[in-house]
């Protein structure tokens, strides 16, 4: 079984570049402090370091 990670949006959209904002967008989040649940797989982690300085990371 795969493990999964929970993704959290921690910092403000306003003021990103549009490929940062459409990552976000893609990873499921809206808004700040929304969670999204997501399988642990390399693809996802780029996406997520692409915009650390915007979310958070925790095991789920």
């Amino acid at each position: 079984m795969a493990n999964k990670i929970e993704v959290t949006l921690t910092r403000s959209l306003i003021g990103r570049p549009e490929d940062q904002r459409a990552t976000v967008k893609a990873l499921g989040l809206k808004k700040i402090n929304q969670k999204a649940v997501h399988e642990d797989t390399p693809q996802i982690r780029g996406m997520v370091n692409k915009v650390s300085h915007l979310v958070t990371v925790e095991e789920a």
